[in-house]
């Protein structure tokens, strides 16, 4: 053991602070969506302008430059859409500095691992710890000449993040490539650029407490009528007083209805954001809002009914419930879900996965699931793995890091709690201690099926072994109790011992002792040996 790491403490995962809830703008006329479109090309211009004076600023950004951009695009807008505006603009620069640091990382990971291989001898086996050689003196070559174009990009990137220069695209970078390879995105020229203006639109407002309905630029009132604050240059085209264009379409939230109808009529903050989804030609409607975190149950209180381990697979979810002793019960269940297709196509999928499990666990009436904290930033490069391509793909597909915040969003408000357990050596120790017990004739048991067991046995502070070493000599009998329980098809694995042939101590003979036959014989706390150097046997009836 002393290779390996501590797993850290399992600890209950927080609880989301806001939410998103959208809906689809039905019937509206020819003039609305002309209304929105231009107003939306309109403040996607300025979202624009002000984003390139931002990067521009860099490192030199001050509060008094913020209140310049932001009177300079009142003039042409409105005080509340400026704030919009500016307050989006900051936060894209922040991301696109944490992606510059994240991707510093990763340029640096990889000129490690380049650096650590080629400094061994070529075709060197390597360990479970550290890769080896390359295999041959052609890839040690194509790899040097690698490790030189990674340490340039590394030294622009960082000369970059000194200057704090970042490099953002709005509409996406991958919407931008796409328009030199249309042939691949099945789009014509037309379909491609009205995708891309589209997303380039900006028709988004924060919301504002103690304002009527919690916003002022777009507002919703309780009987479903949206209106928008028109800037300055398009206020002739309102249709309301005050410069407001009121849309034909009447909306609801059939989820989360009744709390957004709350706090609007509470005049408590709802951000709203609008968008046109062109391949389907609809508009949507999205309101979200925040709110304090829910208190975090406590560990042992979560875990009073059980817990069900769950391994997060590529393709499924398996699941295994554990009672509070960290058995298993009942038999495993398997939730599958299809990684492949759009975007949208694969977070359906891992949402009907995890509706089902949390089904299950109410079904159960167990109050807390135990999810691996897993990480596979650094697991993803392509200098530790080479050629093993099919598995950088397989572990880059796997939704570690919005499964659990999906599923600590939906399990919110179901009193489930989840449980964030370290994931070192669960698939590993799983196996090797639980998959052969818990294989029968009428049920195979797979290696995620055991993992699944010992994540949830992590979860409750056990052992994931299912059986503690045997004490030190002379603190017991001289390791008289088992560490491993006998296979299902020994016969009487749950007997007395049998009579063994052959001398065991000085004087008696195996089987003949005084406690032959009986159950304290199976080396229990607190019960005798079958015959120990310090008892006696009774004297013979003859003396």
């Amino acid at each position: 053991m002393g290779g390996l790491r501590s797993p850290a403490k399992s600890f209950v995962a927080t609880g989301p602070s806001g939410v998103a809830v959208r809906t689809r703008l039905k019937c509206l006329t020819p003039q609305d969506e002309k209304v929105l479109g231009l107003v939306g090309a309109h403040l996607g211009s300025l979202a624009s302008k002000d984003l390139k004076a931002r990067c521009a600023d860099g490192l030199e950004h001050s509060a008094d430059a913020w209140a310049v951009r932001k009177r300079e695009l009142t003039a042409v807008s409105s005080s509340r859409w400026a704030g919009s505006i500016t307050k989006a603009t900051h936060d894209q620069w922040a991301l696109a500095r944490r992606c510059q640091s994240a991707h510093i990382q990763g340029l640096e990971a990889g000129i490690a691992t380049i650096a650590h291989r080629l400094s061994l001898p070529v075709g060197e086996k390597g360990s479970k710890k550290a890769p080896g050689g390359y295999r041959s003196r052609q890839e040690w070559h194509a790899k040097t000449r690698r490790l030189h174009v990674l340490e340039d990009r590394l030294a622009a990137e960082q000369a970059d993040r000194k200057a704090g220069i970042v490099h953002v695209v709005r509409g996406g970078k991958r919407m931008a490539r796409s328009r030199h390879h249309l042939d691949t995105a099945q789009l014509t020229e037309d379909q491609w650029r009205r995708q891309w203006e589209a997303e380039r639109w900006f028709l988004a407002a924060d919301g504002e407490s103690q304002k009527r309905y919690g916003n002022e630029t777009i507002r919703v009132s309780p009987d479903g009528e949206v209106s928008i604050r028109l800037p300055a240059s398009l206020a002739g085209l309102a249709n309301a007083k005050h410069g407001r264009y009121v849309l034909a379409a009447r909306v609801s939230f059939p989820h989360r209805g009744p709390e957004w109808a709350d706090r609007i009529e509470a005049n408590r903050a709802v951000a709203y954001r609008i968008h046109l989804d062109v391949a389907r030609g609809r508009w949507y409607l999205t309101a979200s809002w925040q709110y304090a975190p829910t208190q975090t149950m406590p560990l042992q209180a979560a875990l009073a009914e059980g817990v069900i381990g769950v391994d997060t697979n590529a393709d499924h979810l398996a699941a295994w419930r554990l009672d509070v002793h960290g058995n298993p019960i009942g038999s495993p269940r398997r939730f599958f879900y299809d990684l492949s297709g759009t975007a949208q196509h694969r977070d359906a999928q891992v949402r009907h996965a995890l509706t089902r499990l949390l089904n299950w666990a109410k079904t159960c009436g167990v109050t807390a699931i135990a999810v691996e904290d897993l990480d596979f930033r650094a697991e993803k490069t392509r200098e530790k793995h080479g050629r093993k391509k099919r598995f950088r793909q397989l572990i880059s597909g796997m939704p570690t890091g919005k499964l659990r915040a999906r599923l600590t969003s939906m399990a919110d408000h179901t009193g489930i709690a989840i449980i964030a357990v370290d994931p070192a050596y669960t698939s590993k120790w799983g196996a090797q201690h639980w998959q052969r017990p818990l294989t029968s004739k009428n049920r195979t048991t797979t290696r995620h099926d055991a993992a699944a067991v010992a994540i949830g046995r992590r979860a409750q502070g056990h052992p994931i072994r299912r059986r503690t070493a045997p004490p030190h000599d002379d603190r017991s009998d001289r390791r008289g109790h088992r560490t491993v329980q006998a296979r299902p098809e020994v016969a009487g694995r749950e007997e007395t011992r049998p009579r063994i042939p052959g001398p065991r101590t000085r004087c008696v003979p195996p089987g003949c002792g005084a406690n032959a036959g009986d159950q304290n014989v199976q080396h229990r706390s607190g019960r005798s040996a079958e015959h120990a150097s310090w008892q006696q046997d009774s004297l013979p009836l003859s003396l």
